[in-house]
């Protein structure tokens, strides 16, 4: 008999009860909403995103200088051979090095995250023969490597 009384208590529920339950859920709904207004607005954008980009070009830069190296020093080298090849052919003058608390020079030559891990890829010792890149130069002569 208790088992009957515990199925009876389960299936009824006091009116009490169920406006409680109606009163979560429209808190729980409320604050869904109010999440789904905060990922609707657009992320912040990058510096990169923000800058007009003048000239964009498309390059397939062989890399197959980097495999004379050593094989420790494989992909550094290939990322040398590739600021080398984007200098000359974005035609950049004197490649500065940002040094921190001296702020931005102008003709700097920055690399992508992903083109970073593409070299990177299958670690130091076999970097890509080839890789193909779009190179774009803002306003301010800076040139951001991207995948292509």
């Amino acid at each position: 008999m208790e088992e009957k009384t515990t199925e009876e208590s389960e299936g009824t529920e006091a009116p009490e009860a169920i406006e409680e339950k109606a009163k979560t859920d429209e808190e729980e709904t409320e604050d869904e909403i109010l999440e789904e207004e905060k990922i609707e607005e657009p992320p912040p954008r990058l510096e990169e995103e923000k800058d007009e980009f003048v000239e964009e070009r498309i390059y397939t830069i062989p890399l197959r200088r980097a495999w004379t190296m050593p094989p420790k020093k494989r992909a550094p080298r290939a990322i040398r051979i590739i600021k080398s090849f984007v200098q000359k052919n974005m035609k950049i003058g004197q490649v500065t090095i940002e040094v921190e608390g001296e702020g931005e020079e102008e003709g700097r030559i920055i690399i992508s995250n992903e083109v970073n891990e593409k070299i990177w890829s299958r670690g130091i010792e076999k970097p890509p023969r080839k890789l193909r890149i779009r190179a774009a130069k803002d306003t301010e002569g800076n040139v951001t490597i991207f995948l292509a």
